[in-house]
């Protein structure tokens, strides 16, 4: 039995069971033939290969058969040197059409990779940004790796594998039939005893393999968690170092434990598979043997059924486990097209309207909202990775969090929201950019509902800072160029002087080029801000938002930061989360909110004069 043979018997055998009872939803199948559309001529021609090679594997051991009864025992050499070019052609063409195949497979299935993969990167890209506080990021990354590949396999490995061996066993059979239907019969009935120790052994496998991958997860968890920065810094400050490594030894111990047992099994599997198909062989000359002596077959005929024997088997096999593997491929398409058919929670209406130009005002009209339920946003196979059973009835966010607000912000004005922490500040600054929508009520720039507009325009049109402003691990100027990929030098330069921030880059040696390491954590917190805010003044937009975005600057810094905004936001209309005073100061008006509600609002002088929780609040410095 060749080793590819073996190959394919391996991997029929250990692939989990468990598909083969699984229903695929109405449509699946027709979908996935859409996907091979734009490959159907290269698929032609690849199964086109795939056939000519299963004619191949018969039409040598034919060859074979002519070269010894009419070459070799007649004594004629010259049939028997024309027989063995021709059996060398043969396998030369086998040769150049299964690199043509694999080239043909190859360019099939990394097309079709890079598809799915763009189509699903991009339905991802669209969800809302609720969708991606309840996922977990390796659930995402397994859809679009693992998941994307067993869908592509559907096309290459398992649609081949049907053809090939359907075709390889028919021509297979019916050549040795015809050859000698005794030793046919005699190798059949020996199948059973090649399918049942190959089959235990392919359970043992499956059990051991979805082990080993789940402390595999739990190994690459504990890295991914101490590698990173903040959890490296807790491991510094709180950890054991003796205790961490030896957690570490104990999942890496069990995986390596583990491994040696699925390599022996491994190797006794294939020492199982060929110890058969040598006894097979054995036989089929004892029959044969004794046949040929007794003038029933000729020599040739006896080493023709014999060469054909260790291609019975292996085909045999894999169509025995035929619909698992059909399946394995089938479920790994619908993973995938379950989170295709996930709609984005916030999209662009069907006919938007193009955003105002010029002055924006922003108004809130009775905004009410409340976070949506798991099932509108997510999927629980997205949620808890191998356990289906979690709870997703109990959430954190309850009922409505912003309650009938209602407000505006005038063109070129700046509103200052303060209150105590969990009131809904933050939430109600993530309703402008449609992080979320609202659920009653509306938004409007310029009389406009921000749902009417196209989405990536609104967004375009305002600059957001965070309190925890996020840095990729890039270089300084490809952190301010995701705001304007285009942007000079020059244009950088002058915004990071606004910001406070040049001097500290014109520092380093590397300049703007300098890599800000993973979430920016080679900087300091009040550095990332104001590269933040570089990032924002280079954006240039209509409408600003600031949460918290002066938190981690000192009050030279502060300052200077907000001499600096004030000069580049004039003119703009903005809304600030603030917590200093000095801040909130400024703000053509103040709302204060509290349980979701604007409990007061008005101007600093104003609302100090009211004696109420603002000048409470003012009084202890506890603007959250």
């Amino acid at each position: 039995m060749s080793m590819q043979a073996l190959w394919m018997t391996h991997r029929s055998m250990t692939a989990d069971q468990s598909v083969k009872n699984q229903k695929l939803k109405p449509g699946t199948l027709k979908r996935i033939f859409q996907f091979a559309v734009p490959y159907k001529k290269s698929l032609s021609l690849y199964l086109a290969t795939v056939v000519i090679d299963a004619l191949l594997v018969v039409a040598a051991p034919l060859l074979l058969r002519e070269l010894i009864d009419k070459g070799v025992i007649p004594g004629d050499s010259n049939l028997v040197t024309k027989l063995a070019i021709a059996v060398g052609v043969i396998a030369v063409i086998d040769a150049l059409f299964n690199m043509v195949g694999r080239w043909y497979s190859a360019r099939i299935g990394e097309g079709l990779i890079l598809d799915l993969r763009n189509k699903v990167f991009e339905h991802i890209q669209n969800q809302s940004i609720a969708f991606f506080t309840r996922t977990q990021t390796g659930a995402l990354i397994s859809r679009i790796n693992s998941d994307v590949i067993g869908a592509q396999q559907a096309f290459t490995a398992t649609l081949s594998g049907v053809i090939s061996n359907v075709l390889t066993l028919t021509l297979v059979s019916i050549t040795m039939i015809y050859l000698s239907w005794q030793i046919t019969l005699a190798s059949l009935i020996l199948l059973p005893i090649f399918l049942l120790p190959t089959k235990w052994v392919g359970r043992r496998l499956q059990k051991l393999t979805r082990e080993s991958f789940n402390l595999n997860a739990e190994m690459s968890s504990l890295m991914i968690e101490r590698f990173n920065v903040s959890g490296a810094l807790l491991a510094k400050l709180y950890g054991e170092p003796k205790e961490e490594v030896d957690k570490f030894s104990q999942k890496a111990r069990k995986v390596a434990n583990i491994g040696i047992y699925i390599a022996l099994l491994n190797r006794s599997f294939f020492i199982a598979l060929t110890s058969i198909a040598a006894v097979a062989t054995a036989i089929a000359y004892g029959i044969g043997g004794n046949l040929t002596i007794d003038g029933s077959i000729s020599l040739g005929t006896l080493l023709a059924i014999t060469t054909l024997l260790v291609r019975l088997y292996g085909p045999l096999t894999a169509l025995s486990n035929v619909r698992v593997d059909v399946m394995t491929a089938l479920v790994s398409f619908e993973r995938v097209f379950e989170v295709l058919d996930l709609e984005p929670m916030v999209s662009t209406a069907k006919n938007p309207v193009s955003m105002p130009k010029g002055d924006l005002t922003l108004k809130f009209e009775s905004v009410t909202f409340s976070y949506p339920k798991p099932d509108e946003i997510s999927l629980i196979s997205l949620e808890a990775v191998g356990d289906l059973n979690v709870d997703r009835s109990g959430e954190i966010f309850a009922g409505d969090v912003i309650k009938k607000i209602s407000f505006t912000v005038d063109s070129g004005t700046l509103t200052a929201l303060v209150g105590p922490s969990g009131a809904g500040k933050s939430t109600l600054s993530a309703l402008i950019p449609r992080l979320y929508d609202v659920s009653s009520g509306s938004i409007a720039i310029n009389g406009v509902d921000i749902r009417d507009l196209d989405l990536q325009e609104l967004r375009r049109s305002i600059g957001v800072v965070t309190q925890d402003a996020h840095l990729f691990h890039e270089s300084i100027a490809q952190n301010l160029r995701y705001a304007k990929s285009d942007a000079s030098i020059e244009e950088m330069v002058k915004v990071c002087k606004s910001a406070q921030i040049f001097s500290l880059i014109e520092s380093l040696p590397n300049g703007f080029d300098t890599l800000v390491g993973e979430r920016g954590h080679r900087l300091s917190g009040g550095e990332k801000q104001r590269l933040a805010i570089a990032r924002l003044l280079l954006k240039e937009p209509e409408i600003v938002i600031l949460d918290e975005a002066t938190a981690h600057l000192d009050s030279e810094n502060e300052e200077l930061v907000h001499q600096a905004l004030n000069v580049a936001l004039a003119g703009r209309t903005s809304i600030v989360i603030a917590h200093r005073l000095s801040t909130i100061k400024r703000a053509d008006q103040i709302l204060l909110i509290s349980d979701g509600k604007i409990a007061e609002q008005g101007r600093h002088e104003d609302l100090m004069a009211l004696q109420g929780q603002y000048a409470d609040l003012v009084s202890k410095q506890t603007f959250s």
